[in-house]
């Protein structure tokens, strides 16, 4: 049986064995175009090994190809690059630099600037000065990147220079776990914002024509590395295979990341009213506008309503281009989330409209609400948002009296269920302290009142130096009880109680 009568492999296995067969390495290809590092040699030999077994007729056959030699030209190093959001080139790069450091102490911030060896182009040894590659052919840092490179910039580490940082001590610049941050300086008036990415290497082996860096890179701006999306990029492998540089015991970094505007997106809210009573309808207009050249899509936004405030769900409606488009609102307590599939075009502004009825229970005062939107990027997913936009309008009490009436007594409670019952004395002149400052004293029977309270979450604590020869009672039946502090909740116009349970830590006497 010939070789070619065998029966083909599974699909995977057979795309298993052509991944094992390649020579070629593409790197930094995150959503750019990949750059190619190939052996420097003129010849690579390779070689293919098969046996197969035929359970059926108990056949086995084996063996090996014939050596093929393939014919290269030379090397293109792994390169970084600049990209912009959308994954094509910047259209100038003049004042853009990239820059080194190690991380401080903390890891997080900038640290010292990273020394690197200073190299010479063409790369061979120059009166003992090493040889450097294209772009960065004398080691920079920082590095200028310019228009004719394409935004491509990369750096040599070296195998024998130490690290100054804290974080770093004791290792030098291949070492595992070394760290540093890649910072990405647009110029002055560039729209773009400035990048930092950490690395963290995780491995770094190999020697002449086999040399290996592994890193972790993470983005400290949360913003995405690559065009594929996400602050994180792990286990990313940089494979040399380049024996001038690598003599010199010099392993190239490279990392493509993208550069994306701040605002690409932007929420503004407004109302049809600047003051309202208990009772008023207002209505609300979001507006969501396209500030990139892609279209956005998975439209969401998050409108926090001032309490007492109440959304009328018929009212939702969505505007587009003078066209009514679907929008889906979800309640979560005070929380709105208004949804839509349909996407917003490049230089278009998306209108959400709603009303909201006035209850009763809105706090007086200013009525804040804050809304912000999410979306993402069609081109490559990714996240974007913007806000909050606040908007803010004047709570008037209209015919409704918005004072809140707090009560509450000090009880001796000999069952420990939080509740008075008969036999159970009020403790007089106890004193408790409102969260505004206030200093309540209990009455004859352990009574106290205040009238017309502000609204809203409001808490007192009991004084115990007011009451010798008493501790808190435990409760037996609701743990937030279990403390000399309590938290009320007071409606406009409404009425809460706040009791405090006591027991006495002496004995009484006996007759």
């Amino acid at each position: 049986m010939k070789l070619s009568q065998l029966p083909k492999p599974p699909l995977r296995t057979w795309r298993k064995w052509t991944r094992r067969m390649t020579t070629i390495l593409l790197v930094g290809g995150m959503g750019q175009a990949p750059f190619v590092a190939i052996a420097q040699a003129s010849e690579i030999y390779n070689r293919a090994s098969y046996s197969y077994r035929d359970s059926d007729r108990n056949i086995s056959l084996g063996g090996t190809s014939a050596e093929t030699i393939i014919e290269t030209e030379g090397l293109i190093d792994p390169l970084g690059q600049i990209l912009g959001c959308n994954g094509d080139l910047l259209p100038n790069y003049d004042g853009f630099s990239v820059v080194l450091y190690e991380p401080d102490a903390t890891g997080l911030d900038l640290g010292p600037l990273v020394p690197l060896t200073t190299t010479e182009f063409p790369d061979i040894e120059n009166n003992g000065i090493p040889g450097g590659k294209l772009p960065n052919a004398e080691n920079s840092n920082p590095f200028f990147v310019t228009n004719a490179d394409a935004g491509q910039y990369n750096f040599l580490f070296d195998t024998t220079t130490p690290l100054a940082s804290p974080v770093n001590a004791g290792l030098v610049q291949t070492d595992r776990d070394a760290q540093y941050i890649l910072v990405v300086n647009p110029p002055a008036d560039s729209d773009f914002p400035q990048r930092r990415i950490k690395l963290e290497l995780t491995d770094s082996t190999g020697g002449v024509n086999n040399s290996v860096i592994r890193y972790t890179a993470t983005a400290l701006d949360g913003i995405p590395i690559s065009t594929s999306g996400g602050s994180q990029v792990s286990e990313t492998v940089v494979e040399i295979f380049d024996a001038e540089t690598q003599g010199l015991n010099l392993f190239s970094l490279a990392l493509g990341m993208v550069m994306c505007e701040p605002n690409q997106i932007s929420i503004t809210k407004t109302a049809d009213r600047a003051a309202a009573q208990p009772g008023d309808t207002i209505v609300y207009r979001l507006a969501l506008r396209n500030l990139t050249d892609i279209a956005l899509e998975s439209i969401t936004v998050d409108d926090l309503l001032p309490q007492g405030f109440q959304l009328i769900p018929e009212s939702v409606t969505g505007v587009l281009n003078d066209q009514t488009v679907e929008i889906t609102p979800e309640a979560s307590g005070s929380t709105i989330t208004f949804s839509t599939t349909t996407a917003i075009p490049v230089d278009g502004t998306m209108n959400v409209l709603y009303a909201t009825r006035v209850t009763p229970d809105a706090l007086r005062g200013d009525g804040e609400n804050l809304a912000s939107v999410n979306a993402e990027r069609s081109d490559n997913g990714f996240f974007i948002q913007d806000g909050p936009s606040i908007h803010r309008l004047v709570v008037d009490p209209g015919i409704v009296n918005d004072c809140a009436t707090l009560i509450g007594r000090v009880f001796v409670d000999k069952n420990f269920d939080g509740e008075q019952q008969p036999g159970e004395a009020g403790i007089p002149n106890a004193v408790v302290f409102l969260d505004d400052g206030n200093r309540i004293v209990t009455d004859a029977d352990g009574l106290f009142s205040v009238a017309c309270m502000l609204p809203g979450v409001r808490s007192g604590v009991l004084d115990f130096s007011s009451l010798p020869g008493y501790a808190l009672a435990p409760n037996l039946y609701f743990n937030e009880r279990n403390s000399q502090s309590r938290m009320v909740n007071l409606a406009p116009g409404g009425m809460v109680r706040m009791n405090f349970g006591v027991t006495p830590t002496f004995q009484e006497e006996t007759p």
